[in-house]
């Protein structure tokens, strides 16, 4: 028979390898290497913060439409398990990228949104990103566009004469779309928004993308519903390092924003448990090399364990 130490021993043991096990996660970041020129690349992690290439760093998917490159992949599941993918393909306006998968390796063929034909002046659409919006069963795609003039105030506070805001459309099979509409204007150049939620609201990330004077930090909106209307900006929640292409996820009861630092060439990781207070914990994380701007999401370990593979 065990002693009463022995068999506390244990059960402390125990406790602390559940808890150990339950804290794991089946994580995935879809990322672009260089330009974006060889297309999808697939990270994936149990903890949040040590990622390894999958596929030896292969892409999984190379791009074909618009003006051939992949950059700033976003990937989400949808209710019934496809997964959906849009992403950049060109610097200058060429509309976005969009395939779908079951299992990310096996891939539909690629098709071009031109989400903003009906604005001719408009010089790019940059970094699409996904949300499925549960409550109105709608997937909402939004993504940054410059149309020269149309926000004459900030006009000259860009890079290269780039005055971004951000606009969206959604849909339920993508095939049919809503009418391409203003999404967020928080009154100064923005890019690279990211939506989640937190309970009964919505929180949007984005890179407030302001070079003069410099801003080059990420920010938070919220809303009441996923398709908005979000409020004001937060103050920033990035460091004095340049920040971009922001993705979040809540592991346990801590949000975890990552994002690229891409004047360092490395990624980055804020933290908070309440979304006010954050602390920077970029020094724990651990990328593939040219690791860019992507998005994180939970996968089943089946799933992971069959990518691994490959």
């Amino acid at each position: 028979m065990k002693s009463g130490w022995a068999c506390l021993w244990l059960f402390l043991a125990g406790s602390a390898l559940a808890a150990e096990v339950k804290s794991n996660h089946s994580l995935l970041f879809t990322s672009f290497r260089k330009n974006g020129e060889d297309g999808l690349h697939l990270a994936w992690s149990r903890d949040g913060y040590q990622w390894q290439a999958l596929k030896q760093d292969q892409s999984f998917l190379a791009p074909k439409v618009g003006g051939q490159l992949m950059r700033d992949p976003s990937l989400i599941q949808g209710p019934d398990g496809t997964f959906h993918l849009v992403w950049t393909t060109a610097w200058n306006k060429h509309g976005l990228g969009y395939a779908h998968s079951r299992d990310l390796v096996h891939w539909s063929g690629q098709q071009l949104f031109d989400v903003m034909k009906h604005e001719p002046l408009a010089r790019n659409v940059w970094a699409p990103e996904l949300f499925y919006d549960p409550a109105t069963r709608d997937f909402l795609i939004f993504w940054s566009t410059t149309i020269p003039g149309r926000y004459p105030a900030t006009e000259k506070t860009g890079d290269d004469g780039y005055n971004h805001r951000v606009y969206l459309t959604s849909t339920r099979d993508f095939q049919t779309f809503t009418p391409t509409r203003l999404f967020y204007d928080p009154g100064f150049n923005c890019i690279d928004a990211a939506i989640l939620q937190d309970g009964s609201r919505y929180l949007m990330v984005f890179k407030d993308e302001t070079r003069q004077p410099p801003a080059k930090n990420l920010r938070l909106a919220t809303a009441e519903k996923a398709a908005g209307p979000y409020g004001k900006p937060s103050p920033p929640i990035t460091g004095k390092y340049w920040a971009e292409g922001p993705t979040a996820i809540r592991l346990g009861d801590t949000w975890h924003v990552y994002f690229d630092r891409y004047t360092e060439h490395r990624y980055g990781l804020v933290v908070s448990k309440d979304l006010e207070h954050w602390t920077d914990e970029s020094e724990k994380v651990r990328f593939p090399a040219d690791h860019r701007h992507g998005t994180v999401l939970r996968i089943s370990p089946e799933l992971l364990d069959r990518l691994i593979q490959e």
